[in-house]
């Protein structure tokens, strides 16, 4: 018996962890990189399905660089230059998340001067799956 009921745990903590993965929600008004890092790192190493949603602006778009990341197509992604502090251009800042983005993307923010300024541009998560071939977060 205590094998059955350690199985159907097993089961149940592998489905939830799946029906549940870590979402953008919490990042979503951006912030710094001190604050974005540790999620990163943790969700590279477990490859758990990271799931894109609603207002995602800043650095929270860094969550486009992990390895697995999807995106709802209602969500609406905020590009801008990476600053300081003191809200002064910060080429180091820009090229991270620049390094985060798929060649597609990348190209496209650059060439629309997106990453030039503190000025917010928005692209709606349909356009980043099928512009810019982002993976589709399945329906729940």
């Amino acid at each position: 018996m205590k094998y059955f009921t350690a199985l159907v745990s097993a089961v149940l903590l592998t489905i939830t962890s799946v029906a549940f993965a870590a979402t953008s929600e919490k990042f979503g008004r951006g912030g710094w990189i001190a604050d974005f890092q540790p999620e990163i790192d943790r969700n590279n190493a477990s490859g758990e399905m990271f799931r894109i949603k609603g207002h995602c602006q800043s650095n929270c778009t860094l969550f486009l660089g992990l390895r697995n990341v999807c995106v709802e197509r209602s969500a609406t992604l905020l590009f801008h230059s990476g600053h300081d502090r003191q809200r002064n251009l910060n080429a180091g800042s820009t090229n991270r998340m620049l390094n985060a983005y798929n060649a597609a993307l990348r190209q496209y923010v650059v060439d629309n001067h997106y990453m030039d300024s503190l000025a917010f541009h928005a692209i709606s998560g349909a356009a980043i799956i099928d512009k810019f071939g982002y993976k589709e977060c399945p329906r729940k």
